[in-house]
């Protein structure tokens, strides 16, 4: 059931994404991408606040497909960069400043290379 749960979440989560990217577009124009800084800056926002408010001794106690549903599947289909960012709190929280540090760094470069590779790979592809 969790699988249902999570799935509904990440089709809402990426409705909602594509409808901020596109009114982001038609008001800031599409010279600069405005509508992905602002959904992961609100998701990231997003899940922070629900994972402070649902942890075990929070202000609300939700069941585990709940919490799926919001966190994963909702934030996670709004934008994975929320994930990333909780991730990168929580090991800051535990005083792992340098592996939350270099998981940044090593995220952004090596996505940045994939995204790299997998458009050279796609022209290459498409010739």
């Amino acid at each position: 059931m969790s699988y249902l749960w999570i799935g509904l979440g990440s089709a809402l989560g990426g409705m909602a994404r594509y409808g901020c990217s596109d009114v982001a577009a038609r008001y800031f124009g599409v010279s600069f991408p405005w509508g992905t800084l602002i959904v992961n800056v609100s998701g990231s926002l997003l899940i922070g606040f629900l994972a402070a408010l649902t942890v075990d001794d929070g202000r609300f106690l939700l069941s585990p497909d709940a919490r799926a549903f919001l966190m994963i599947g909702l934030c996670g289909g709004f934008t994975t960069f929320s994930a990333l960012s909780l991730e990168k709190l929580n090991l800051a929280r535990d005083g792992q400043w340098i592996a939350a540090s270099g998981n940044v760094v090593l995220n952004i470069a090596i996505c940045l290379l994939a995204v790299w590779l997998g458009y050279a790979a796609g022209v290459a592809f498409a010739r």
